[in-house]
């Protein structure tokens, strides 16, 4: 008997044995390109993606193209909820964000796995609700928190999906997810950098201190986490 494969997703991790081992032949090793689409906007889902490592944003993309990240997907869960939902595509776009890894299944097989263990379906309808709060959570944040403090809930999140204090990022990336301007994001990471609280590179953004941007997060951070 060949060794069971060592896995850091979550959800593959809190899988019954008997759920595993229908969805094991299904799975195929992917890696994950800063800026790939994983799912493009009112197209339909090819894939699901059970993320090892990096992360993946959920993005809100307008008919103008104006864009702003509503959630962040890491080897906590899969990318790919509407199908949970019963939907073959969505308005949204998907885009990874920090490269790694994932396992993928072909839409068409997932569906059959869902349908074949109605149990198994509903603990992954427990995941999309977790991301659905996740996303209500975005919006209250940027509805009614100062960008300093979304921006430490943001950094949270990042920190929550990522081996080590150490997340890569760009100041043009993180002014797009956040919905804010470069120089006003440059001023809040300026900030945070006088405090001692994280260091600032090109393309990196280093972590010193997570108890002090839990404070500065305050209230806008915690609850899908919980």
């Amino acid at each position: 008997m060949s060794p069971t494969p060592a896995y850091a997703n979550r959800l593959i991790l809190s899988f019954t044995p008997a759920d595993l081992a229908l969805i094991e032949p299904h799975l195929t090793l992917v890696t994950l390109a800063v800026g790939e689409v994983l799912i493009r906007a009112d197209t339909p889902i090819a894939h699901v993606h059970f993320v090892e490592r990096g992360i993946v944003s959920l993005v809100a993309v307008a008919r103008d193209g104006e864009q702003i990240e509503a959630g962040l997907i890491g080897r906590e869960g899969l990318v790919g909820t509407p199908v949970l939902l019963g939907a073959l595509s969505t308005p949204n776009e998907v885009r990874v964000q920090v490269a790694g890894l994932a396992h993928a299944v072909q839409i068409d097989a997932f569906r059959g796995l869902l349908r074949s263990s109605p149990e198994w379906h509903e603990r992954l309808l427990r995941y999309a609700q977790v991301v659905n709060t996740q996303i209500a959570c975005t919006v209250l944040a940027n509805g009614r928190y100062p960008i300093g403090q979304r921006l430490a809930r943001w950094l949270l999140m990042c920190h929550d999906r990522t081996d080590g204090d150490v997340l890569e990022t760009t100041h043009r990336f993180l002014s797009l997810m956040l919905g804010v301007s470069r120089p006003h994001l440059t001023t809040e990471l300026r900030a945070l950098e006088r405090a001692g609280i994280t260091a600032t590179r090109r393309g990196t953004i280093t972590i010193y201190d997570r108890e002090a941007l839990l404070t500065r997060a305050g209230a806008a951070y915690g609850v899908p986490e919980a």
